[in-house]
């Protein structure tokens, strides 16, 4: 798999030059790509960006007003189908307008109306929702008044916009500390969105709200309950996503909110099949579980690994299993693998671990196996 910052390639700088040479009167190509691809090879996705904007920034006319046609020009004329495509000679798209969005996020706050609009223009083409932020942080009400405008754009990239540029935790952007503490100003916006009729705007407001989640549980798990009531099959699904979190970490509220009561049931077994696991091989386990209850009832199962960490304690990693219904007095047995692999957001260590299964937001048994890993790692 080729790596993430070559998005942010010879080719695009190259392609970013040509459409400079297009507009601003004077500007040396050459000269640009030189600068940029003599340092590019060192640099990861970010910071390659970064690099990118601020030769752009220094090409472009000092008048913002100016400034923000060429950038405007540059654009792919496309904005409702390139979002997701490669920058060519028509302009740049996809995440050939990233360096662009920072110049504007990061110098265009003087004028901060026309920035605004101007990416809302180019998130058509792509993304401004890391550099929208900028905006927000300097004035929240001014730019919550203008997003809110937002809502009904006949375009599903700038609806989307509304929701994902003003999530709190953003995953690669800046936090907006103020919406982490307080995040009741967005609150309208998403529920202007939640039956979007594009799923890509359904899936950032679901995204938003699990952000939330992190900070405000029972304030989702509150919204779930309402929004739930008469909702189609759409607007759940959107709920089950926000409420992810929520839902792995057995929140009685959340639960609650989808019908999921606190399970009646007896745990008959949880059985290690292969201990001790080798480090890239799979940890096989089964179990087993009774009703005790007089009618059916909702489960929602998912399993616990409770992994070693460098200082002997154990971590619980919740991973997702299935949902199912389990009849009065039914028993039902259960086999699972899981694979025991590298992975890039965690490190193993040598030794006893443990497994256990959380049910309704309950937790259930607790079966240890030891993990071998290799000499050298």
């Amino acid at each position: 798999m080729e790596p993430f910052k070559n998005l942010m390639s010879p080719e695009l700088v190259k392609c970013t030059a040509e459409h400079l040479r297009r507009h601003v009167s004077g500007f040396d190509g050459q000269a640009f790509q030189n600068s940029i691809l003599a340092q590019l090879p060192e640099l990861e996705l970010k910071q390659r960006a970064q690099l990118i904007a601020q030769h752009v920034h220094a090409a472009l006319p000092e008048n913002i007003s100016e400034r923000n046609r060429v950038i405007l020009a540059m654009l792919h004329p496309d904005e409702h189908n390139h979002a997701g495509e490669k920058s060519d000679n028509e302009g740049l798209c996809g995440w050939g307008i990233y360096p662009l969005t920072m110049v504007v996020g990061q110098h265009g706050l003087k004028d901060f109306d026309e920035s605004m609009a101007l990416l809302k223009e180019m998130t058509k083409r792509g993304t401004a929702e890391f550099d929208i932020r900028y905006f927000l942080i300097a004035d929240q009400s001014r730019a919550l008044n203008i997003i809110s405008g937002w809502v009904n754009d006949p375009n599903r990239h700038v609806r989307r916009l509304v929701s994902e540029g003003t999530r709190p935790r953003l995953p690669w952007a800046m936090q907006l500390k103020a919406l982490v503490a307080d995040p009741a100003p967005t609150l309208t916006l998403m529920k202007a969105l939640r039956d979007d009729t594009e799923g890509y705007v359904r899936r950032s407001v679901a995204n938003h709200l699990n952000d939330i989640a992190k900070d405000h549980p029972d304030l989702v798990a509150k919204i779930a309950a309402e929004w739930i009531r008469g909702a189609d099959t759409n607007r759940k699904r959107l709920l089950r996503h926000a409420c992810r979190t929520l839902i792995k970490q057995g929140h009685t509220k959340a639960l609650r909110a989808f019908g999921i009561e606190p399970p009646r049931l007896e745990l008959n077994h949880l059985s290690i099949h292969n201990s001790p696991v080798d480090f890239g091989g799979k940890l096989e386990f089964s179990t087993s579980l009774t009703s005790t209850k007089t009618t059916p009832q909702d489960l929602v199962l998912d399993y616990v690994v409770h992994f070693k960490k460098a200082n002997g304690t154990l971590a619980p990693k919740v991973f997702k299993w299935k949902t199912m219904k389990l009849g009065a007095g039914e028993t039902v047995e259960l086999t699972r693998t899981h694979a025991i692999r590298p992975i890039t957001t965690r490190r193993y260590y040598d030794g006893e671990q443990a497994l256990s299964l959380r049910i309704n937001g309950r937790d259930f048994g607790f079966s240890e196996f030891t993990l071998h890993m290799p000499s050298n790692s």
